[in-house]
């Protein structure tokens, strides 16, 4: 997707450096959906917008179930969480972000 906003994209290794933790764990974090990650372009993924202070985006986590119970698979949260939403003005991780984690996530009930 052309639209999304650009971010850094990070290994697991990088991941794991960033949140003071081992890979091991990083990927328990991506199998509990607290984080998700693509493997359009090789390995691993993560994007670095997901990161706020060294840590994991607190309001991540609910959101990526809200999408899941949607049937978003993990691209699809990805792309839906970088591409500007018309109704919230901006990528819904820039809301989340900012914050804004309640109107972030009833736009996401509005796809199920």
């Amino acid at each position: 997707m052309e639209d999304r906003i650009q971010t850094e994209w990070l290994s697991i290794p990088d991941v794991a450096e960033l949140i003071d933790d081992t890979p091991g764990r990083v990927r328990r974090l991506l199998d509990d959906n607290v984080l998700v990650a693509s493997r359009r372009e090789g390995p691993v993924k993560v994007p670095a917008v997901f990161f706020l202070d060294g840590e994991i985006l607190s309001s991540l986590r609910g959101t990526i179930f809200v999408l899941r119970d949607a049937g978003f698979d993990d691209d699809g949260v990805i792309d839906w969480l970088l591409t500007p939403e018309e109704s919230l003005g901006v990528a819904p991780i820039e809301s989340l972000r900012a914050g804004r984690k309640a109107e972030v996530r009833r736009v996401a009930q509005t796809l199920l």
